[in-house]
């Protein structure tokens, strides 16, 4: 199993390249951040530097969507950070949440979605691609190579998924609510003609080593909120009778709606709709010793990454204990060369 965390590009950037740099030395593989333009800084500026600082690790979006760049551009950015740094990226895009709501937007459709990942990856990987009628291609990019992954959580999305993403990203830890989708991606990969097994899977959730479990789970109640934007799109569409599993549409039902300038945050103030439960199954959290024995629930399942949140008050001591433990008990730890 890889091991990811997931950052915030809050000012001041040197903060988040420091915490990229901790990463890499602590064994974890990837480094991804959000992708909301007007909300933080933008990430890409970001990741270059990232890429500069550091000698392994793989950057890249959790997630961009196709909505607020055209998609030449984003394939563009990551064809040029490879040149620069050697393939170190890769893509994680979903239909559009907070990059796309804060300016009254719509997600894309399921048809935009399923298009961009082809474009992007088709430029990102140097080769040529009809877009808005013309063959296209950078004249300029050589041996780029660039995988897509896809966040999904409804049955459409899941679908796509599993018929053109390399890999997909579910943004939480239940295990039940994730060998269901897991199952569904595959499924539609192997309808699709593919080998399910060539997919990557990704569960990404709030990651905390303490053991004051309430602090924990206050820290990361925020988590409840964002993911309830996107089951809130689902119950909307499906009903409350969907193949959805009811674990992850029915604690919803206090919701009164969301202020994307707390996106993210600890100290979200309009999350109190999250019971405890919920945040205990979405999350990691506790000693290192439960940590994996949940990562060894998930890695039995199908999961091959899991990336962790880091938006709390302990992250410099979570990754530590990352490092030194969990990632050699699931993972090959490889250590950052001076």
């Amino acid at each position: 199993m890889d091991f990811g965390v997931v950052l915030q590009t809050n000012p001041p950037a040197a903060r988040t390249i420091q915490l990229a740099t901790l990463a890499e030395a602590h064994g974890f593989s990837h480094v991804w951040t959000f992708d909301s333009h007007l909300l933080w800084e933008e990430p890409y500026v970001i990741h270059s530097a990232i890429l500069a600082a550091t000698r392994r690790i793989t950057v890249g979006p959790f997630v961009t969507n196709p909505a607020t760049r055209d998609w030449t551009v984003t394939a563009s950015v990551f064809a040029t950070l490879n040149e620069m740094y050697g393939n170190r990226t890769i893509c994680g895009i979903g239909r559009g949440d907070s990059a796309v709501r804060v300016t009254n937007g719509k997600p894309v459709t399921m048809r935009e979605l399923r298009e961009s990942v082809h474009v992007i990856r088709e430029l990102g990987n140097s080769r040529a691609v009809e877009y808005n009628g013309a063959t296209v291609q950078f004249p300029w990019s050589h041996g780029s190579e660039l995988d897509v992954w896809v966040a999904a959580y409804g049955p459409m999305a899941l679908k796509l998924t599993g018929e053109v993403g390399d890999g997909f990203i579910l943004q939480l830890a239940d295990l039940d609510i994730a060998e269901w989708m897991i199952k569904v991606v595959k499924d539609a990969a192997a309808a699709a003609g593919r080998d399910p097994e060539s997919i990557a899977f990704c569960v990404a959730a709030p990651m905390y080593i303490g053991n004051d479990r309430q602090h924990m789970r206050d820290q990361c109640r925020w988590f409840g909120g964002m993911v309830g934007n996107h089951v809130a799109d689902i119950v909307a569409k499906y009903g409350t009778d969907s193949d959805v599993p009811q674990a992850l549409t029915d604690y919803i039902a206090g919701r009164q709606g969301y202020d994307y300038n707390s996106h993210g945050k600890a100290d979200n103030d309009h999350v109190d709709f999250v019971p405890d439960d919920i945040i205990d199954r979405f999350c990691l959290l506790g000693t290192a010793e439960e940590h994996i024995e949940k990562l060894e629930k998930l890695r039995a399942i199908g999961v091959t990454q899991f990336a962790g949140y880091l938006q709390h008050d302990n992250k410099e001591e979570t990754m530590r204990v990352y490092g030194e433990t969990v990632i050699p008990a699931l993972g090959e730890s490889v250590t950052a060369t001076s």
